[in-house]
């Protein structure tokens, strides 16, 4: 993290760029996005700043302490080389289809390409109004920012493909949501901000040569591959089915809602992508939902592969006149892509969730015995990231079984099924100590927990104070260690945070 002494003071001339820009997206024909410079803030100020993804981007971190990290880090500075733009896209919220969304308080700084060749955007995240922010004040607060923050870094540390957070900033002004709050901008890092409502957004219009140009840069940046296939578009289609199947699951292996996973918010990258009403499972519930605004339970634990199916439809549909020139055989070929997404998802959980009990073979009753995991610890309220810690130690030493049937209600349903496991894990080969330590590599000791997160936030909110913040990104970035003993993090969240909700924070 920069201290304030750390920053450049007004005056400093600057010798030096902090990156090599090069700005692919902004050279797409202009109706793709508008130009939008920032809106200067009153009193930047950095609350932390990721130097060890600034290296992996190739970032002068000398430069960037000589222009001034909090100036370029609120929006108030553009450097060399950046062209900020705000991207148009269109989506589906709620299942009801918005045609022109966009960046509303979202400016892409620029792209680099980072130390191992991976071209990524850079971008402020509530950096004053644009062209789409449909009389909004483009602005954050400060909550949703440090939120952002905090589990997109989380998420990374589990190894599941993320944007990521470079820097977070406070503004020195209020943002008005239903209170008055403190203004912050979050600088985030993505293979690309590119989504599936982007796609919706030229369909929407009929606007067939930008569909092209769109799909054709999509795959000269993500899916190379696909160009040399028979039908390059629905190779691209394939790969993003493929990417997102993976990506799914991983959220399901760790417990995490996304909570708003409109169309807009569907990155054909395959990275998760707008940390909005987020949150972690605690206690096991398929039905669990935390975001405010989810009445009806659209984007619920379980329904996320359902969801992400669904929203891979919406896709398939803009790329159809790019598939095929015959409409029917288009169609025929998009369906029966989509309709993979299901095996290829239940692949990718069923290889995870076998390894998260100590599986390293493939057995028919895997599957089973693996819902019948989770349907005891659903009907026992049993902790789904504790649960899995626990078993890897269980796994070497029967004796620990008790650490394990303690987070069940009723401990003997997980005697019930801890038999069976037994007998199943008598196939496999290797000893009980080498198994818990692959366990330990996929099961992690902590997550965000809500009640900790909620915890740090406000104390960053209304005391000022960041440490909160600081010791739990410190704790999340070594997600596979043991905390210690009567550690908040070791143990279950108290029942009072049961009724928890999310918001959006827009």
């Amino acid at each position: 993290m920069f201290s304030p002494s750390g920053l450049a003071h007004p005056g400093t001339d600057p010798s030096r760029p902090i990156a090599a820009f090069s700005n692919s997206f902004a050279g797409l024909p202009d109706r793709f996005f508008a130009r939008q410079a920032p809106t200067k803030v009153a009193s930047p100020r950095v609350i932390r700043f990721n130097q060890a993804l600034a290296s992996e981007l190739g970032l002068d971190v000398e430069a960037i302490r000589e222009w001034g990290a909090a100036e370029i880090f609120s929006g108030n500075l553009a450097p060399p080389g950046a062209e900020p733009i705000a991207t148009a896209y269109a989506g589906h919220q709620f299942g009801q289809f918005v045609p022109r969304l966009g960046d509303g308080r979202a400016i892409l700084m620029g792209e680099v390409v980072d130390i191992q060749g991976r071209r990524r955007d850079i971008q402020w995240k509530g950096a004053g109004p644009t062209p789409f922010s449909r009389s909004g004040d483009g602005r954050a607060a400060l909550g949703p920012v440090l939120r952002e923050y905090l589990v997109s870094e989380a998420m990374h540390a589990l190894g599941i493909p993320t944007t990521r957070a470079l820097a977070a900033v406070t503004t020195g002004e209020i943002v008005y949501r239903e209170q008055r709050l403190p203004g912050a901008v979050l600088t985030r890092v993505a293979a690309s901000h590119i989504r599936v409502g982007t796609f919706q957004f030229f369909a929407a219009q009929g606007d067939a040569d930008a569909l092209k140009q769109l799909a054709d840069h999509v795959i000269a940046r993500h899916y190379p591959e696909a160009r040399g296939a028979e039908r390059p578009h629905l190779a691209l289609l394939e790969g993003v089915v493929e990417r997102q199947a993976a990506l799914i699951a991983k959220w399901m292996q760790v417990g995490f809602i996304h909570g708003v996973m409109n169309t807009d918010n569907m990155a054909v990258s395959g990275e998760t992508i707008d940390f909005g009403p987020c949150a972690f499972m605690d206690a096991y519930d398929p039905a669990t939902v935390f975001s405010s605004i989810d009445h009806r339970g659209r984007y619920a634990y379980a329904n996320q592969p359902r969801i992400a199916q669904w929203n891979l439809a919406r896709l398939a549909e803009t790329l159809l006149p790019l598939i095929d020139d015959d409409s029917n055989r288009a169609v025929e070929l998009a369906t029966e892509t989509i309709t993979r997404f299901s095996a290829r998802f239940d692949e990718h959980w069923l290889s995870g969730m076998r390894a998260k009990i100590g599986l390293s073979s493939a057995s028919e009753g895997d599957a089973e015995l693996v819902q019948a995991l989770l349907e005891a610890m659903r009907i026992h309220a049993a902790d789904f990231t504790l649960t899995f810690r626990r078993l890897g130690a269980a796994a070497a030493n029967p004796a620990k079984d008790g650490e394990v049937r303690g987070l069940f209600r009723d401990g003997r349903a997980y005697d019930d099924w801890a038999a069976r496991w037994r007998r199943r894990l008598d196939e496999e080969s290797g000893d009980g100590a080498t198994r818990a330590a692959a366990m330990a590599r996929i099961n992690p000791a902590v997550i965000p927990r809500n009640f900790l997160v909620e915890a740090a936030l406000n104390a960053a909110i209304a005391e000022q104070d960041f440490a909160p913040f600081d010791e739990m990104m410190d704790v999340l970035a070594k997600p596979w260690e043991d905390p210690p003993a009567l550690s908040p993090y070791s143990e279950p969240p108290p029942e009072s945070s049961e009724a928890y909700r999310t918001f959006c924070g827009t």
